[in-house]
């Protein structure tokens, strides 16, 4: 042969080769669905609007709350690491970057999975967080049931890999069923549930099943080809809804069941696991059940969910913004903590463009929160106790939010929020509220003198002069107005 000819393809280059393409196809698949670890999210115009007017109502209330405590826990809070994703590693570009005592990952993700038999949460007190919550203004409660990895943090039958498994020392403890102990103690406070799921599962043989042709390089999608191997697949449905139906049947009350990896839906390399089916089964027994299908969209998606970022414009849907209180949605060991002026900032956008904010905070491994967040919950909730009426219960108004400027509206207020973006900046005697709409009055919302505040109609909006009294030396973190049309 000469040298100019092509060279026979063995077997097992064919199969590299075959998979490398698989792989550069599942990777510009999926870039839609997640980049990074970060979700994307449905645009405003596919939102399908449920056919039941109970999903509409509940709709509405969820619309009102506004303000959601998001955690991811796990037994990964132990390393500091992002959870979960490490042990992808199509993703392991971005996510093992703190991966540092080991270049073997096959060894990495042995230490990982077994990451349960040294979790040990002993300082883990529910009442405490669910007090935190109530108290600082949260008006729900977001809680990762179970991440990629496959770890249940409730005591499920359908695994040994979960918090009360005997190989997790937590197991003998009062509170060894975390997600019982949680749900319980944050309703007891008034708060609603929202159940974080992973459709996917890198733990069961269902999903990452051993011994298929990808071999040990794993990607976030199973190890197979569903259409290839239907009876497994089949398995993992039925695993899948009966982790589901578990959470929805035996741990009271839930308002929503939060479903991530988006990349499990039908369509995408065989990956239907039918969840209309059991989320219509779960419905029979909570008729008021929400499902947000993140990414998917259609009737399961009845809430979308932008994560890490704030839409650029308003969208008059449910949707929901879950960002973290520091940088990382699980615990990292040096981790720095958003202020008070900062949350309230990112929640005054969120409200003021329709949306509510999962605010996210990663607890210890030893089952307490970090105290830099505890703080900052505390400083936001001292905020919300004097602003909070026009948070709660509101809905967009135009002009939004401007940067400078937040606007919502409930009955017959209007409330502008003027955002001051750092402790220094100077408080103005006089200003113009940028809105255009009919006004009779104007009050500052948490002064003590409930005097009216003078203002004339100009051009560009409504020019205000407050009163010598209403000046605070210290920079506020907003100064509020209540703009009454009637």
């Amino acid at each position: 042969m000469s040298g100019s000819e092509p060279k026979d393809i063995l077997p097992d280059q064919e199969l590299k080769l075959k998979l490398e393409l698989e792989l550069e196809q599942e990777h510009e698949q999926e870039s839609d669905v997640v980049e990074a670890g970060v979700h994307h999210f449905s645009k405003e115009e596919e939102w399908v609007k449920p056919a039941e007017p109970l999903l509409n109502e509940r709709l509405e209330w969820f619309k009102d709350q506004k303000l959601g405590l998001m955690m991811h826990w796990g037994p990964y809070s132990q390393l500091g690491l992002v959870e979960s994703w490490a042990l992808s590693d199509d993703d392991g570009d971005w996510s093992r970057h703190d991966v540092d005592w080991t270049d073997d990952m096959e060894h990495f993700k042995r230490e990982y999975f077994d990451l349960n038999k040294t979790f040990n949460p002993i300082r883990f007190q529910p009442e405490v967080w669910a007090d935190l919550a109530a108290d600082n203004g949260f008006k729900y409660f977001l809680f990762t049931t179970k991440h990629h990895d496959g770890f249940c943090m409730w005591d499920t039958h359908t695994t040994d890999y979960r918090i009360t498994g005997a190989d997790t020392p937590f197991h003998k403890h009062k509170y060894a069923d975390i997600c019982r102990t949680l749900f319980d103690a944050f309703r007891a406070r008034g708060l609603g549930i929202s159940a974080y799921f992973s459709k996917a599962d890198w733990h069961t043989p269902y999903y990452w099943a051993p011994g298929m042709e990808r071999g040990h390089h794993m990607w976030r999608g199973p190890s197979y080809d569903p259409e290839q191997y239907p009876w497994l697949w089949e398995k993992f449905v039925e695993f899948t809804h009966e982790q589901i139906m578990e959470l929805l049947t035996k741990y009271g009350r839930i308002e929503c069941l939060w479903l991530d990896a988006g990349w499990v839906r039908e369509g995408r390399k065989g990956q239907d696991i039918r969840l209309g089916e059991v989320v219509e089964r779960a419905r029979k027994t909570q008729p008021w059940l929400l499902a947000a299908d993140r990414t998917v969209g259609g009737p399961y998606e009845n809430i979308v969910t932008p994560e890490q970022t704030i839409p650029e414009q308003p969208m008059n849907i449910p949707w929901e913004s879950c960002i973290t209180i520091g940088n990382s949605f699980a615990y990292a060991f040096d981790d720095k903590y958003k202020t008070a002026r900062q949350l309230a900032h990112i929640l005054l956008e969120v409200v003021a463009k329709g949306g509510n904010l999962a605010l996210n905070v990663g607890p210890q491994p030893d089952g307490r929160l970090p105290a830099g967040a505890v703080k900052s919950i505390k400083e936001l909730g001292a905020w919300l106790n004097v602003h909070g009426e026009g948070i709660y219960g509101t809905r967009i108004c135009g002009p939004y939010f401007t940067g400078d400027w937040a606007f919502t509206c409930k009955d017959n207020v209007s409330y502008a929020f003027r955002l001051y973006a750092n402790e220094n900046e100077e408080v103005d005697q006089q200003f113009v509220i940028p809105y255009s709409g009919h006004v009779e009055r104007i009050e500052l919302v948490g002064a003590d003198d409930q005097e009216d505040v003078a203002f004339t109609r100009t051009e560009g909006g409504l020019a205000v002069k407050l009163p010598q009294a209403l000046i605070t030396e210290q920079t506020p973190i907003t100064q509020t107005f209540r703009l009454i049309t009637s």
